[in-house]
């Protein structure tokens, strides 16, 4: 940075501080507090870039101090930098200009992962598990994902070209694409799960996400669907007024769906319905999980605060904060948290207490002595500061370490693969098994590759060999040890029998991406999802559904 930027940086600086002196001429103690930090912000500032031993970046060290400040605040309020507005503009309107193509780094390769439907990628000849290695012939495999996904967005109409490395080829492919106008569905599948249960995963709430629920729902209707399964796991949320829009396909016009209170009066609002539903008498089940957060907590506590269907699954993620952006200079962005979000029944399902932070920065759950009890409709207690209970809690199978370090190191998903590129067809994704042959061929395939895991029990075990050492008790009890590492080592070798359910269920899932992309990946689960089938089950017996929402 040339001595005359440096100049006209703190120069800057300083006539906003003056601005700001000046604007808050009255006698708060407050504002004094304010200019007089700005003050020693901008004099620090200029003292580190003129006397540091090394040239600094202003714009990284500036947002470092930015990104700082907020943190202490929570997650959610944050600065946008003029370089990052696209992509928070992606996340709002879910649109982006590219070809519909996504991709993750897979044992060190970027690999394409999922293709969207009837978009460049897929038309133009991209197949899931092609590694990318060119760009515009710049080589990407140095480079992270979201970095090479950069690479490939760009204006609608404008070319763009990968080279691939396909399977079974060892020649590189070069694909010629043109980028479009790319718009990620809230609603990436519905279908009928059973004769009459209509199913219906909702993974975004960007624009047009109530339009695209009413749709589905309207379609599955049309196709004999007499109940509803509303599938929000792991869907982290996104705008306020889709998630009343979702709502309103199963509410009556005008019910209240939403409250926020915040400091500023401006910021406290009621949020009714405003149009006519669908159908507000059909049976419904809601999924949640723990990743379901935000406006996936509204549609799924207002249902059941108004016991309009049962939530099934596990306990919510627990944010009930809502946020506004406000334009900065320079196109930057802030966006910041202003308000407390209360579902009809009056509880703010807010799990961390921002407002507190421990000795040591960390932040605690709001404690069980503050949480308050509340009402549905019907009578039922519902419970505060921590989440959306479900109405049917449904355990959730951990996964085995065999399965996280196939998945991880990626040999399910080659697999898949290579099964792909070896069968021209399969059936469709809701009748697709994999045969116990074509597991025990995926075994062999697996004979020669590394995998290898620590088991839980192998860690603690581990721990206990250090602590029996160190605490002089090794020697009376090596010999044991040793027989419960051996007979460990031993059972080591089943996991591939023990835990085949899993697996099996993984590569099905995989295997049916290739062939029918996110609709093959989606039905290939109904007969697996424990949800799903808790929800089934419940919708299926009348009586059951009508006593779990009748008061207690």
């Amino acid at each position: 940075m040339t001595l005359r930027n440096r100049k006209i940086k703190v120069w800057g600086i300083g006539s906003l501080i003056i601005i700001i002196a000046l604007s808050f001429s009255s006698p708060s103690d407050r504002y004094f507090e304010i200019a007089k930090n700005l003050d020693i912000f901008a004099t620090l500032f200029k003292e580190v870039n003129a006397l540091y031993v090394d040239e600094i970046n202003p714009n990284k060290v500036i947002k470092t101090g930015i990104d700082a400040m907020l943190a202490s605040l929570d997650p959610y309020t944050n600065y946008i930098p003029e370089d990052d507005i696209e992509n928070f503009r992606t996340q709002s309107t879910g649109q982006y200009g590219g070809i519909g193509a996504i991709t993750s780094r897979l044992n060190g390769k970027i690999k394409v992962v999922m293709l969207m439907e009837g978009y460049s990628a897929e038309k133009n000849g991209l197949k899931i598990g092609d590694e990318v290695i060119k760009i515009n012939d710049i080589d990407v495999r140095e480079l992270s994902r979201e970095e090479t996904s950069e690479l490939m967005k760009g204006q609608a109409n404008t070319p763009v070209s990968l080279t691939v490395l396909r399977y079974g080829n060892t020649t590189p492919l070069t694909l010629d694409f043109k980028r479009e106008k790319v718009k990620i569905s809230n609603v990436p599948y519905y279908g009928m799960v059973s004769s009459d249960i209509g199913y219906v995963k909702l993974t975004e709430f960007t624009m047009q996400a109530g339009k695209e629920v009413r749709n589905a729902v309207s379609e599955l209707k049309d196709k004999g669907a007499k109940k509803i399964i509303l599938d929000v796991r792991s869907n982290p949320g996104g705008l306020l007024m889709e998630a009343v829009n979702i709502t309103n396909v199963f509410l009556p016009k005008g019910q209240e769906v939403v409250s926020t209170k915040g400091k500023l009066t401006e910021n406290n609002a009621t949020y009714k319905t405003l149009n006519n539903p669908i159908d507000e008498e059909i049976p419904l089940a809601v999924l949640i999980n723990s990743g379901s957060a935000s406006a996936s907590e509204i549609v799924a506590g207002t249902i059941q605060d108004y016991d309009r269907g049962v939530v099934i699954g596990q306990k919510s993620f627990g944010k009930g904060l809502v946020q506004i952006t406000r334009p900065l200079s320079y196109n930057s962005q802030l966006k910041v948290t202003t308000a407390k979000y209360y579902t009809p029944s009056g509880r703010c399902i807010q799990a961390l207490d921002y407002s507190f932070r421990n000795v040591d920065g960390s932040v605690g759950a709001v404690p069980d002595s503050m949480k308050m009890e509340f009402k549905t409709t019907n009578g039922r207690a519902v419970m505060d500061g921590g989440g959306i209970d479900p109405d049917i809690e449904v355990e959730k199978e951990s996964l085995s370490p065999i399965v996280h370090s196939l998945f991880t190191k990626g040999y399910i998903f080659d697999y898949a693969t290579k099964y792909h590129f070896e069968h021209d067809a399969i059936e469709d994704a809701k009748n697709f098994r994999l045969s116990d042959e074509e597991y025990q061929a995926f075994t062999a395939w697996l004979s020669d590759k590394d995998y290898s895991y620590t088991t839980q029990v192998e860690k603690k075990l581990e721990e206990l060999t250090k602590n029996a050492k160190k605490e002089k008790y090794y020697e009376d009890i090596k010999e044991r040890l040793a027989d419960v590492k051996s007979t460990l080592a031993a059972s080591k070798k089943n996991d591939l029998t023990d835990f085949k359910h899993q697996i099996v269920a993984m590569l099905e899932d995989e295997i049916t991406s290739r062939y029918y992309l996110e609709k093959g990946s989606v039905e290939s689960t109904f007969d697996s999802d424990q949800d799903i089938l808790k929800a089934i089950e419940i919708l299926n017996n009348s009586e059951r559904y009508n006593q779990i929402l009748a008061k207690k």
